[in-house]
């Protein structure tokens, strides 16, 4: 073993006690922080041993779980029968993912990566296959299941050209495990690129799950109607993470004392985390704005958010799993994480809503995605969030021109399509 792999693994020994002490601690807001928290280091006394052949998939967080979805369910049609292992690291993804489960799968929580908790993991599950949705290489993770003659993939996988640059920082420990995946395929040539230069061998591009997943139907229809019966159009800051509320807030207030006609339209903010919709709607309400949240609206279908129109200054969603609404009730969206150095979010979902999407300078986790939408005149990409703001505005009092960019990014979802099935035949090869 290299001096730098003993040192990595004395270092996330030694940082179990602070993993514990930061669950409790997330458990206050979150609850699911604070369930199950012996699976985290190996023990699942209260999981059955099973040699069924698990298909165990990685999804670490709610953006992986929600590219998985469309995964596991064409991996279901490829594999009658198939019993699922699904892991993840954060609550959000947790709860999202507990929807994918049919009788006999099984969810748990990714093990810390210490060479033991993988061990008991690996041991307890036994999996036929592993794979790892998007960016998750961990390495005793990846290490310990190439000895156990478990075959591990990378799916969907990306590679910003930052995290490239950080890997390449200890080759010793990161090759070894890049070199150690029984296959990656990436999104595009770009991310295949640098992870070649990782030392992956097995890579092929197969494209962008994300594209086949289709918003729901249910959702799409509901926020449509509540669009319509609103008397004002409808902005969206969408999956915004922290410090973005508060420049949104400054740049709104400018635009407002500006003299501008902005008033006339309502906004929704989305926060990217549900656990800080209570920080942001304090925010709000500390400048003197009026809330309504998500929750608070009815279910029927002419009633719902259009009924304080008048009087709300922002609509606040504080829904798990309703991106697909929210897109559809707004005409625009301004793109989160992108307008902090957080590299954005994913806008496959609100093309597929048909909402166009206003971006920040900051794309770099969606690079492809995100510039193949600009090309296509989709997203536009502005360099902070006053001039976001400002085209939002435009963009809002041309009806047509908007009504042609909606089309479009329908267009752009639909001509995506493909990667899942291609993803799925790759995981019967592997499988053999």
């Amino acid at each position: 073993m290299h001096p730098i792999q003993r040192l990595y693994n004395a270092a996330v020994w030694a940082a179990q006690p602070l993993l514990r002490r930061k669950l409790a601690r997330r458990a206050l807001a979150e609850p699911l922080y604070g369930v199950a928290v012996p699976e985290r280091f190996g023990h699942y006394a209260h999981v059955p041993e099973t040699h069924a052949g698990l298909v165990w998939v990685h999804a670490v967080s709610l953006g992986e779980t929600r590219a998985a979805e469309v995964l596991i369910q064409a991996l279901r049609l490829a594999l009658p029968g198939m019993r699922l292992l699904l892991t993840h690291g954060t609550a959000t993804g947790r709860a999202q993912g507990e929807r994918l489960l049919a009788p006999g799968d099984v969810q748990v929580w990714q093990p810390w990566d210490t060479p033991r908790a993988v061990q008991r993991f690996l041991t307890h599950f036994k999996p036929r296959v592993g794979i790892l949705i998007e960016t998750e290489v961990w390495p005793n993770l990846v290490l310990q299941a190439q000895k156990n003659g478990v075959p591990l993939v990378l799916a969907n996988a990306r590679m910003s050209e930052r995290s490239r640059r950080k890997a390449l920082r200890w080759p010793a420990l990161t090759r070894p495990v890049f070199q150690a995946l029984t296959a990656v395929w990436p999104q595009t040539e770009v991310d295949a690129q640098r992870l070649v230069q990782l030392g992956v061998k097995a890579c092929t591009v197969m494209g962008n799950i994300k594209f086949d997943a289709q918003p729901d139907a249910l959702q799409c229809a509901q926020g449509r109607r509540w669009r319509l019966n609103n008397a004002r159009p409808v902005a969206m800051l969408a999956s915004s993470r922290e410090g973005e509320e508060a420049a949104w807030l400054e740049a709104w207030q400018a635009l407002r004392q500006g003299g501008s006609s902005e008033p006339d339209w309502q906004w929704l903010i989305v926060p990217r985390h549900p656990q800080r919709v209570n920080e942001v709607e304090a925010l709000l309400v500390s400048q003197g704005l009026t809330v309504s949240r998500r929750s608070q609206w009815s279910e029927t279908d002419h009633a719902g958010p259009d009924a304080q129109a008048e009087q709300v200054d922002v609509w606040l969603g504080d829904s798990l799993g309703e991106m697909a609404l929210y897109y559809s009730l707004a005409q625009v969206a301004l793109l989160g994480g992108s307008f902090a150095p957080l590299g954005g979010q994913n806008l496959i979902e609100a093309a597929a809503c048909g909402c166009p999407v206003i971006m920040g300078p900051h794309t770099f986790n969606f690079a492809q995605a995100s510039d193949t939408a600009e090309q296509a005149g989709v997203a536009v990409r502005v360099d902070d969030m006053a001039q976001a703001l400002e085209q939002a505005h435009r963009q809002l009092r041309d009806a047509t021109a908007l009504a042609q960019r909606a089309e479009r990014a329908r267009a752009f979802a639909r001509a995506s399509e493909g990667a899942t099935e291609r993803t799925v035949q790759a995981v019967l090869q592997v499988m053999g």
